[in-house]
């Protein structure tokens, strides 16, 4: 019978992960990480709590549907807004508010909810599973974000840190979604030796096809990156047109509307000029997917760490070439959604 990765010895774990990454081509020490993001999606979903999250994002594409070659790190989940604020969405009728006084009204309350569930519920999840085992495992919490910090056997660069992110966000139901199995990338490399592995509700592929394109367009018209790693998003929507999903996303407009309302509901941006951001225009006909400028300096610089780091499987396009697929996506997403309008 094989022996759980998780429940040998450091150097035992250590050897396991060298012969992983010799035989998959991929770094150890993002291997490591990667038993933890599954280990993670594992102790979430299979408790009472997996009812009501949806595991989606970049993440999603790679563990869930195997669309995406490269390495995504964090977790990010949605707890619905239905088991959340059941109070809010009854009143409303509809898990979704219909004015921005009402927005505001619910934002404040999954404002307030959410940290507190997360603190009272998920951690304390967390720390019971981490209890049955003798792992130099720590948790903190932060807002709307758990990390799970490990002690790492195995090191990079330093650009990718031993601790998993886990992001929640509470203001939707995560529809659509459905049951997905996930396992890691180390399984069946090494020989006596078990991984962990998952089975998460997962959103729909084409939702977030279009939860990537409107945060590219955002960037677009901002020219201002959110954090480190934003040119994944990118690299995300090249593999997605690659696997045939854009296409089946451009002709669900009604998910392309739902995203659209959404995100002008919660997410109200304004461009580097002052104007607020329509995203109704982003699947209208006048979704841009390429920066320019000044942006263009930034986001390449982000993706140029991003390969430094192993991140991509394979061998990573030149930022160039990914800029301009990604102006052709868009091109043909106009064309196509102009058709329908």
């Amino acid at each position: 019978m094989a022996e759980a990765f998780l429940s040998l010895n450091p150097e035992d774990r250590r050897d396991a992960l060298g012969v992983a990454a010799d035989r998959s081509g991929r770094p150890a020490h993002l291997l490591e990480k990667d038993v933890w993001v599954v280990w993670t999606l594992k102790t979430m979903f299979q408790s009472d709590l997996g009812a009501h999250l949806v595991f989606k994002g970049g993440t999603s594409l790679s563990k869930a549907y195997g669309v995406i070659q490269r390495f995504s790190e964090d977790v990010d989940l949605t707890y619905d807004i239905r088991a959340l604020a059941p109070d809010l969405v009854e009143a409303q009728g509809e898990p979704i508010p219909s004015t921005r006084s009402e927005m505001r009204r619910w934002s404040k309350a999954v404002g307030k909810r959410l940290p507190d569930w997360i603190d009272k519920t998920v951690r304390p999840l967390m720390a019971n599973a981490l209890a049955h085992s003798d792992l130099p495992v720590s948790l903190r919490h932060e807002g709307d974000r758990l990390f799970i910090d490990y002690e790492a056997i195995a090191s990079g660069s330093g650009y990718v840190a031993p601790s998993v992110m886990l992001e929640f966000g509470a203001r939707s139901t995560g529809e659509p979604a459905s049951v997905r199995n996930v396992t890691c990338d180390a399984d069946d490399h090494v020989d006596g030796v078990s991984f962990p592995t998952a089975r998460p509700r997962v959103m729909h592929a084409e939702r977030t096809f279009w939860e990537k394109a409107t945060a590219i367009h955002v960037f677009c018209r901002q020219a201002r990156l959110r954090g480190v790693r934003f040119a994944r998003h990118w690299h995300d929507v090249v593999k997605l047109d690659e696997a045939g999903i854009v296409e089946a996303a451009l002709a669900d407009r009604a998910v392309a509307q739902a995203v659209a309302e959404h995100k002008s509901m919660f997410f109200s941006e304004k461009a580097s000029d002052g104007v607020i951001i329509e995203y109704v225009e982003a699947i209208s006909g006048k979704l841009q997917l390429a920066p320019t400028e000044a942006a263009l300096a930034i986001l390449e610089e982000d993706y140029r760490r991003m390969v430094e780091d192993g991140l991509l499987h394979a061998n990573a396009e030149p930022f160039s070439e990914l800029m301009a697929r990604c102006a052709g996506i868009a091109d043909r997403a106009n064309r196509m959604m102009l058709n329908q309008s």
